[in-house]
């Protein structure tokens, strides 16, 4: 396959600058197809990735009800304590934006490529997900939280091994979005030596 290339330097500018997030809640239909879904993660997988490794795998969640059923159960395996507070949570978790895909770090251990590389090349194909999901017109927002951080998530969503880095929902906002405030370039760039 030929490498595609991009000379229209002002829309890929246009695409960086405008993109933002919105709450995951607020998302809805439509969400990319199949065919605009395929594409957006083909994109997701076109970052920086040392020694070829693709420490990284999506997961397209077909099923929020099996998603939060497996959350659950992880959660109350784990965390026995949990309140029902938690597990509410979860349930308006797993069932906001018409698409959600799981970002899941495979880090290999074995391998002269640091762990921390590996990590970011996988917060990379994140932020690559949004941008090409952005690009299609759709919106995303790309989550954490507790069901990330909860032993065996990764394992049950069929990576074993991984972490999920990121739950990213997809969809189309039900209002429009209001920018936010930026940082200036000034306050975030240093100059070296200075």
């Amino acid at each position: 396959m030929d490498t595609p290339t991009f000379n229209d330097t002002s829309s890929a500018l246009s695409l960086l600058l405008s993109r933002r997030s919105t709450k995951a809640r607020t998302l809805v239909a439509p969400g990319p197809d199949e065919a605009q879904l395929a594409t957006i993660i083909r994109a997701a997988s076109r970052v920086p990735d040392h020694g070829k490794l693709a420490p990284w795998r999506f997961v397209v969640i077909a099923d929020r009800d099996a998603l939060l059923h497996m959350l659950q159960h992880q959660l109350h395996k784990h965390r026995p304590e949990a309140t029902a507070h938690e597990t509410a949570k979860l349930e308006l978790f797993t069932h906001q934006a018409p698409t959600l895909v799981a970002v899941v770090s495979v880090v290999r251990h074995d391998h002269k490529i640091p762990e921390w590389e590996q990590q970011m090349s996988a917060g990379a194909a994140c932020q690559n997900l949004l941008l090409a999901a952005h690009a299609m017109g759709f919106v995303g927002n790309w989550l954490t939280g507790l069901a990330s951080e909860l032993p065996g998530v990764a394992k049950a969503l069929g990576v074993p091994g991984g972490r999920v880095v990121g739950w990213m929902f997809i969809g189309t906002p039900s209002t429009p979005l209001d920018e936010r405030p930026r940082p200036s370039a000034e306050t975030i760039t240093l100059h070296w030596p200075g």
